[in-house]
Formats: C-alpha cells, sequence, structure tokens
C-alpha cells in the first residue's frame, strides 16, 4: 500500500481538479506525486505504475485540448508540431523515467529519449513490435509469468539488437544477477559484448545512467567478453562465449540463459548429425550453466524442427510458461508486410523480390520462420515431371477435384487437369485462402466454365455439399456443362496423402517453372506441395491432399470404365 501521506495528496490533487479543472499547478503536484509513489520507503510498485499511468493520461488531454488535436501517438513529434509547452512533454517523460526500471516498454522510449530520430532503434519498430507481442512477451519473461521464450523473425528485423536493450534492463533491475550469452560464432558474441558496453555507458546516446543511477560499471573484460555491474561477483552481469568454447568453470547464469542462433548456416541446418551435436552442447554446455531460477530467451531462425527450438517446443509442448514466437515476413491475412517500420522498413516488394531470389525451402526457413526437413520432403522438384506445352490434339477428358476449406488457414484448393492417354497434365488451379465463400464459389465456378471442364469431384466434409450444390447453380448460370458430384473423405488423411504420392509423380505433369509465378494461384500451389514434409508439422497440407484425392478420383474403377469424351455435335 502506498503511505497515507501520499494518498491524502493525491486525494488533495483529485479535489483540487473536481473544482477547478487541471492547470499546471496541479500536474506538477501530480508528477512529484509520481515520483514519491516509485521511491519511497516500500514502495507499492502497482499502485505506482497506476497513477503513472494516469497523470500520463492528464498530461496527454491538456496537450490535446491545447492544440485541439487529436490521439496522441507520437508525443514528441506532436508537441514539436503543435507547438506545445515544453513542460508538458517533460513532464510527461518525468513519468516514463520512472516507469523505465519496472516497464520494458517504458524503458525503451525512454533509454532513446534524446537520440537522433534517424538513429532511434524502438521508435520507428514500437507499433510493429507491439502488434507481434514481443514486448508483452519479454516483459513477461521479466515478471515470472514465463520460463522459456523463443523468438524467430526474419532477417535484419532487429530481434538481436532487442536483445541487447533487454539484457541492458535486465542488468539495471537487478545488480546482483548474471547472465549468459550464446551463440554460434565469436564474431556474434563480440558483436553484443559491444552493443551492450555501449548502451550502458553512452551518455550521449542512451539515457541508461538516468533509469538506473545506482547502477556503476565496476569491470569490463573484452577478452574474455564479459561486463561487470555493481559490486564484485565471481561471474559477470553479463558473460559471452560462443559454441565450442571451454566454458567449464569460467561461466554461469542466475538471471537468463541466452541462446541466438546456435546454427550457423544452412549446411549445419542440413545435416542431422550436426543438429544432434549442437542439441548436445546446449542441453550438456549452455543449459549446465543455469543456476536454479535461471530463464531461457532463445533467438533464431528456423531452419529445422531437430534444431534447438524445435526440440524445446516438443519438451515444452502444453506448457503455459514456455512461450515461442515466429512470425512471418507477411501477414497472410492481409497480404502486407509485418516489418513495415516507420524507418527502414521492409515492404512486401522487397519480400517477395527476395523470395524470387532463393530456393524456396531457404525462404520459408529465413522468411516464414516454417522449418522444413528437406530429407522429408515428400515431394521434391527435381523428380516432378513438367511441361511447357501440351500434346496437339484434344485432351481425352477435363477434370477437377476440389478440396474443400474447413477453417481459417486452410486453402481452398482445385487442381484442373486435361487427361491425354494415362498422363494428367495440371493446367490450372485454384488454391485461396479466402473466407469469402461469395468469392470462392464465383471463382471455382469460373474456372470450370473456363476449362469447359466434363467433371469434377468435391470432398462432401466440411460443406462440401452446399459448396458443390451452389457451384453447379453457379455454373449452369454462366452456361456451362460440368458434372459436379460429392464423395465423403474417410481415409486418414496423411496416409492418403503418402500413399498416392507415387501415383502423382508418375501420371501427373506440372506446368515448367518458368511458366507461372509464385504470386499465383499455381504458385501457391506448386510452393505448398514442394514443402511439405512427411518428417516435420506442416503449416499446410491443402496442396498435397487435393493432389492425393484427385489420384484416388482418377483411379476409381467406374471413373476409367467411362472415360469423358468430348462432344464435338
Amino acid at each position: 500500500m502506498p503511505s497515507k501521506e501520499l494518498e491524502r495528496a493525491i486525494k488533495k490533487y483529485d479535489k483540487w481538479v473536481d473544482a477547478r479543472g487541471v492547470d499546471d499547478q496541479v500536474i506538477d503536484a501530480y508528477v512529484a506525486a509520481v515520483n514519491v509513489a516509485f521511491h519511497e520507503k516500500d514502495a507499492d510498485i502497482e499502485y505506482a505504475k497506476e497513477l503513472s499511468s494516469r497523470v500520463k493520461g492528464i498530461i496527454n488531454q491538456e496537450i490535446i485540448k491545447a492544440t485541439n488535436g487529436g490521439n496522441v501517438d507520437d508525443l514528441d513529434a506532436y508537441c514539436i508540431e503543435n507547438n506545445c509547452r515544453a513542460e508538458y512533454l517533460e513532464q510527461y517523460y518525468e513519468c516514463v523515467r520512472n516507469e523505465a526500471p519496472y516497464l520494458f516498454n517504458s524503458y525503451l522510449n525512454y533509454l532513446e529519449r534524446y537520440r537522433q530520430e534517424k538513429d532511434k532503434f524502438y521508435k520507428p519498430r514500437r507499433r510493429c513490435f507491439r502488434k507481434i507481442g514481443i514486448i508483452q512477451a519479454l516483459q513477461a519473461l521479466e515478471d515470472d509469468k514465463l520460463d522459456v521464450l523463443s523468438l524467430s523473425m526474419p532477417p535484419s528485423t532487429g530481434k538481436t539488437t532487442l536483445e541487447k536493450f533487454f539484457v541492458a534492463w535486465v542488468i539495471g533491475r537487478d545488480l546482483e544477477g548474471y547472465s549468459l550469452f550464446f551463440s554460434h560464432s565469436g564474431d556474434i558474441t563480440r558483436m553484443f559484448y559491444d552493443g551492450i558496453l555501449d548502451i550502458t555507458t553512452n551518455e550521449t546516446e542512451y539515457t541508461w545512467n538516468r533509469i538506473f543511477p545506482q547502477a556503476a560499471l565496476q569491470a569490463t573484460n573484452a577478452k574474455s567478453e564479459t561486463i561487470n555491474f555493481g559490486k564484485y561477483k565471481p561471474f559477470a552481469s553479463i558473460q559471452c562465449t560462443s559454441v565450442g568454447a571451454k566454458n567449464a568453470g569460467k561461466v554461469r547464469a542466475s538471471k537468463y540463459l541466452l541462446c541466438d542462433d546456435f546454427i550457423g548456416g544452412i549446411e549445419e541446418a542440413l545435416n542431422k548429425n550436426i543438429l544432434d551435436k549442437l542439441w548436445n552442447i546446449y542441453t550438456v554446455d549452455a543449459r549446465q550453466r543455469k543456476l536454479d531460477g535461471c530463464k531461457e530467451l532463445h533467438i533464431a531462425t528456423r531452419w529445422s524442427v531437430h534444431d534447438v527450438i524445435g526440440r524445446l517446443q516438443t519438451m515444452y509442448e502444453g506448457n503455459k510458461r514456455a512461450k515461442f514466437i515466429a512470425y512471418p515476413d507477411i501477414d497472410p491475412a492481409t497480404g502486407k508486410s509485418n516489418f513495415a517500420y516507420d524507418l527502414n522498413g521492409f515492404t512486401e516488394q522487397f519480400f517477395h523480390e527476395q523470395e524470387l531470389a532463393m530456393d524456396e525451402v531457404s525462404y520459408r526457413c529465413l522468411y516464414k520462420n516454417e522449418p522444413i526437413e528437406r530429407e522429408g520432403l515428400l515431394y521434391h522438384k527435381d523428380e516432378l515431371r513438367r511441361y511447357f506445352d501440351l500434346p496437339d490434339r484434344d485432351p481425352d477428358a477435363i477434370i477437377g477435384v476440389c478440396d474443400t476449406k474447413s477453417k481459417g488457414i486452410d486453402f481452398m484448393s482445385m487442381p484442373i487437369c486435361y487427361v491425354y492417354d494415362d498422363d494428367y497434365y495440371m493446367v490450372d488451379c485454384v488454391f485461396d485462402d479466402s473466407s469469402d465463400y461469395n468469392r470462392q464459389e464465383t471463382k471455382l465456378a469460373k474456372k470450370i466454365c473456363e476449362h469447359d471442364m466434363q467433371r469434377c469431384e468435391f470432398e462432401s466434409n466440411a460443406g462440401g455439399d452446399r459448396l458443390a450444390f451452389n457451384v453447379t447453380n453457379r455454373v449452369k448460370e454462366m452456361k456451362g456443362r460440368c458434372s459436379i458430384t460429392t464423395k465423403p473423405t474417410e481415409t486418414n488423411k496423411e496416409t492418403r496423402i503418402i500413399v498416392n504420392s507415387n501415383w502423382v509423380k508418375e501420371h501427373m505433369l506440372f506446368k515448367d517453372q518458368s511458366l507461372y509465378t509464385r504470386q499465383t494461384d499455381y504458385g501457391r500451389f506448386m510452393n505448398q506441395m514442394l514443402t511439405y514434409s512427411v518428417s516435420g508439422k506442416n503449416p499446410h497440407d491443402d496442396a498435397v491432399d487435393s493432389l492425393a484425392n484427385f489420384a484416388l478420383f482418377a483411379t476409381r474403377p467406374e471413373r476409367k470404365a467411362a472415360r469423358i469424351m468430348r462432344n464435338f455435335l
């Protein structure tokens, strides 16, 4: 509880506001009360945070009233553009400074308070980071609501820099604790060491010493990459070491074990023996440096389900004190970049260009953070039959199978094939994850009519009967002719996908890669098909499942016995 004196003072200020409204004098008094709330003996920090939040709200409202403004998101820019009183800004940030040792977001906002706008790290990324939930997750980790946190994002999006800011915050909060930073490379550990030293000692760029005035630098050692604050400790506040270093007796972690990219590159990620070795290094070396109560923060590209993060996910499955964040380049629901920072951000065009320059599996690992096991891929692009042109005659039949959409992230998938003897040329497809069923039905009907499809089978599960009925009516309205039937899928999906893959490889032909782009339905279908792994969890299986259903449809005795011929009459 706050002191009686503080409570009486706040009540007095509240009565003043009720009687006379807000003025400069009462704002000064509120801000002073916030300072007392955080620093009085036996301070009630939760009360202090609530009071500070309320006072910041009062200051915001006064700024808005004084300038006839709207929502204040960027207070610095807003005050400068609208000629606000400088006192408002200083009073606001005095509250933020008091919050900074306790609230990670406030710490980040105040830490770069006086940096040049072009040099600020957090401010242009704040909106995206908070949307992803990174800041909230790191706060939960330090508030003892989590024991393990894993973060995976595309390259150069700022995850390791944010980790440096976090570690500097942790050091200031607990001068008796000590953390250990692990990475695959000595170059990375040195960069981390230099970054922590800069944040905590560069008073021109950062306000760390204003936030933690009692945190005196005790010793640094560039050779061993250690920095210690407060009094001497056998183990420094932050220690940095790399995979393969001799760490016995040299390093320990009471606060955090920080694991940043154990895997150095794709060559290591492709080698199961190396992945096993890295797991062994983590469990036998890195993890053994933890003392009781030490937490873990993992930051890495998700190359493989067998990497450290993948195995930790299995180990902590169902554990609410472990959180795994893997955020992709582009939001699949909106098609917009998840990292369109206000400064030096990444556009959708940038990501699409990166995707075109890389192989599909590497891109999905690095930028989608979807680990793929190459040795477990069901379909390899080199073994698929491809075509540039169709045979120089009319097809024997034009058929398709529609795998319906059952939940939000699923795709509606309908491969369309021209049949020539025993070969099935996939000339087109519908592959769409939209939840707009009117759009889906229209798209399916248009494709059926566009190709003069003669027969199409719809999966009747998950509303497929209704979809087939509606599409049939739309086809008739478009003057098309197609026999549309339904059939439930009863076999185990994974088994169905695997046992029918050989038929697909032997009898189906797909367009040459030069004939489609990745952003089309055909391109998305092929991308999902070529990244389906039998040895790991797959976020999507719609493309390969529709191929399996197509194989069953094409080989069903009653269909083969009555081959559909084009009616030329």
